[in-house]
């Protein structure tokens, strides 16, 4: 025992010597990049002409579909598409139908999406507590996360499921998304190789307060 004493008293000198940590595993396994992910998140409107592997794609919409879900009832349905034609197609109709939208005149425009190079459309059902919508809203955060880590950009968009629940000419193109009758199309998220880095917009931490 008091070799054992010895021995720990040398180790800890020659640390306070040389500098030198231990190192404690127990912490390091605490140690996550999700807050980091959070925190340099960027809803990006800039995508390079690249397009994402469908391994990265089918990634993040399996980290969508674990999201937590209301009795995990999973009321949701998930379409990636990543055919620069329907994109393209979808993208023409919308210039006429919402030219406020489709900035086409923006220098190396490409399609409606925010030029990027895939989407991944989102719906569910209604619901009388909207539970589906908050299922759904965490479903979306999953995902923009999870391509954060994988080193892609994304942005949530409304305006063009808007455009294709209510569109005439655009229902081709809704039929082909493929959803159950009684789910509606929610938001689309853009996904693609990010062509620029904004800076984060102020947060109001005012907002947070605690109650004692």
């Amino acid at each position: 025992m008091k070799f054992k004493t010895l021995t720990l008293a040398a180790m800890a000198m020659m640390m306070a010597l040389t500098g030198c940590q231990v190192e404690d595993k127990s912490m390091e396994k605490k140690e996550t990049t999700v807050i980091d992910a959070i925190m340099s998140r960027r809803s990006i409107r800039k995508y390079k002409d690249t397009p994402v592997e469908r391994e990265l794609l089918q990634t993040i919409a399996e980290c969508g579909v674990n999201a937590p879900n209301a009795m995990n009832k999973q009321e949701w349905e998930v379409r990636i598409v990543d055919d620069a034609e329907y994109l393209n197609g979808v993208t023409e109709l919308m210039k006429e139908g919402m030219p406020f939208f489709v900035k086409s005149d923006e220098p190396g425009f490409r399609n409606g999406f925010r030029n990027a190079t895939a989407i991944i459309a989102v719906a569910c059902p209604d619901d009388p507590m909207g539970m589906t919508l908050i299922n759904i809203g965490l479903m979306g955060e999953n995902m923009c996360l999870a391509a954060q880590e994988l080193g892609l950009g994304t942005c949530v968009m409304v305006g063009p499921s808007a455009f294709l629940s209510t569109n005439e000419a655009a229902k081709p193109y809704l039929d082909k998304l493929g959803f159950s009758e009684g789910y509606k199309l929610r938001y689309v998220l853009g996904v693609g190789y990010p062509d620029e880095a904004p800076d984060a917009k102020p947060r109001d931490l005012s907002k947070i307060k605690f109650v004692d």
